[in-house]
């Protein structure tokens, strides 16, 4: 496996980001503690990872994913359990066989890597099980594929663009415990005022307010078209 596939960048002393590239790069994201070590998800499973993750911490390493959708577990095998909403298994199961082990994660679950804690936040509507995880302390959130500023796929099984938006409000209630977003693509988000432009931007899009941009390929044969409404960007149909 070729590692060249990896972009490791160094977020702060003890978190990084690793960027695998791709016709979409994905973020993962590890965060060492005082006894463990968080992975956010694996990405495309295309290179190494487990030996760039060794090259960063000796710790035990905790895999944790924010859902299913192979850009985010194709490197799980790599890691052994992957921690999870159950939301997500038949996701998860379809993806990468139904051999691969799980564990759960609830709603209130707090993940504690020793002078590090992660609250487990349920945020359906992307998938099913798609979580956040909210690092109060340090006012920082992992937000997965739900906030980001690139386009959020809202087509297909088991996404709902009405539960994405109760989700993105959900989290609009505690946004003063955050300022900080770690995204699943692009880059992180020093502001988490764009929760305003999700939670505006879904809105129109389900109310059929604004236009979509026709598409190409296979997603214009699934009749999905890409809509930006501000830095809120969707790819529904």
């Amino acid at each position: 496996m070729d590692n060249q596939v990896y972009e490791v960048k160094q977020v702060d002393i003890a978190c990084w980001m690793i960027q695998e590239g791709g016709a979409v790069s994905v973020n993962c994201f590890l965060i060492a503690g005082e006894e463990s070590a968080l992975l956010i998800d694996s990405g495309f499973g295309n290179g190494d990872l487990k030996a760039e993750v060794e090259k960063l911490t000796s710790l035990p390493v905790i895999l944790v994913n924010s859902h299913a959708d192979g850009d985010h577990v194709l490197g799980n095998k790599q890691f052994g359990t992957a921690h999870m909403h159950p939301a997500e298994y038949d996701r998860y199961h379809g993806v990468v066989g139904h051999d691969a082990p799980v564990a759960p994660l609830w709603e209130g679950d707090v993940i504690d890597l020793g002078g590090r804690r992660f609250e487990v936040i349920l945020i359906p509507g992307h998938t099913p099980g798609s979580i956040a995880l909210l690092d109060e302390e340090n006012r920082l959130l992992i937000g997965g594929d739900s906030i980001q500023g690139g386009m959020i796929f809202m087509f297909g099984p088991g996404r709902n663009i009405t539960g994405y938006i109760d989700s993105m409000r959900k989290l609009k209630d505690i946004q003063s415990k955050f300022d900080t977003v770690y995204t699943g693509h692009g880059e992180i988000l020093g502001d988490s005022d764009i929760l305003d432009d999700l939670i505006e931007g879904a809105v129109k899009v389900r109310n059929g307010e604004v236009d979509g941009e026709a598409l190409t390929g296979r997603m214009a044969e699934l009749g999905a078209k890409s809509y930006k409404v501000g830095r809120a960007g969707f790819l529904y149909a």
